[in-house]
């Protein structure tokens, strides 16, 4: 493998936050509160930032918006922690086009969502990303969430791939803390295994687990950060201590589909406007003192 690779894949670890993408109340993308994001999170520990993934609303950006938000995020970040892009999609021709964008832009890594919708069986899966990994040299991570894409990259599949030199991790958000120490188990030193479900994140650390891309380290940049420093170094108490005040926001943020909820939140806090864009609507009003009662618990208000 590569010096390149390894040296990504030392770097793909702690608390990764699947940033939100602000948007003006007409749904443009807001590129001001972008940076004051982006320059938040850097400053309360964050290791390292997802770009437009599904919590920044790939589904619903054009190509030309999609390429010009992870450009704008690797010139905006200036290296101070690793960009990871998302460019997955159900096209593999477009994720290819998506990916050498971002390699251009000089992401330091590929987020690919298994493809969604199409149901490829798992030869189907495994063609797609190795034709990926080979028409784009930079590293790749693989990112099964079959909750969203009603197909799952079975371990079989993720252990094929694990020989391929340029895809260096996967994001496991099954939100099965099992397949994820199977995965653990069988990929060795081989692939990076990140958790994408914040519920059972620090679960997985405990068996081996390198981080955790993350919903609620939107809102609680600091908690998240201190959590999974501490569990990187093995101290699995500090990080239950630091863990423990936000940990029900695991489940309050998923009151609707996200990044429904913690746009709203992000709004609340003053830190976001009200943009959103269809399908996806602003949080219904039922849910909003939960949200607000979640985020007085946390100390976030």
């Amino acid at each position: 493998m590569s010096t390149v690779f390894n040296d990504i894949k030392s770097r793909l670890q702690g608390s990764m936050v699947a940033l939100v993408t602000p948007m003006h109340p007409n749904g443009d993308v807001d590129y001001k509160r972008l940076a004051d994001l982006i320059d938040w999170q850097i400053e309360q520990g964050t290791h390292c930032l997802v770009a437009v993934g599904t919590t920044g609303e790939s589904a619903t950006l054009s190509m030309q918006e999609h390429s010009d938000l992870i450009r704008y995020y690797v010139d905006y970040v200036a290296g101070r922690v690793p960009v990871i892009a998302g460019t997955g999609a159900n096209n593999t021709a477009e994720a290819i086009k998506l990916t050498r964008d971002a390699k251009e832009a000089g992401a330091d890594c590929a987020l690919l969502v298994a493809p969604y919708y199409n149901k490829p069986p798992q030869e189907g899966l495994y063609q797609h990303y190795r034709a990926i990994a080979e028409a784009v040299d930079m590293p790749q991570m693989l990112y099964n969430v079959p909750g969203r894409t009603v197909v799952d990259i079975a371990q079989e599949t993720v252990e094929r791939l694990a020989d391929i030199d340029n895809i260096v991790a996967i994001k496991d958000a099954t939100g099965s803390t099992e397949r994820g120490k199977a995965l653990i188990a069988a990929l060795g030193d081989r692939m990076v295994v990140l958790s994408g479900d914040d519920g059972t994140s620090l679960e997985l650390m405990s068996f081996g687990g390198k981080g955790n891309i993350s919903v609620t380290a939107n809102v609680a940049p600091k908690a998240m950060s201190e959590t999974f420093s501490a569990a990187l170094k093995g101290d699995m108490q500090a990080a239950k201590l630091a863990h423990d005040p936000i940990a029900h926001l695991h489940k309050d943020l998923f009151v609707q589909s996200s990044p429904i909820p913690v746009k709203y939140a992000l709004n609340k806090m003053g830190k976001i406007d009200t943009g959103i864009r269809l399908p996806l609507v602003w949080l219904e009003e039922q849910y909003h003192s939960q949200i607000d009662d979640a985020l007085t618990k946390a100390r976030l208000l």
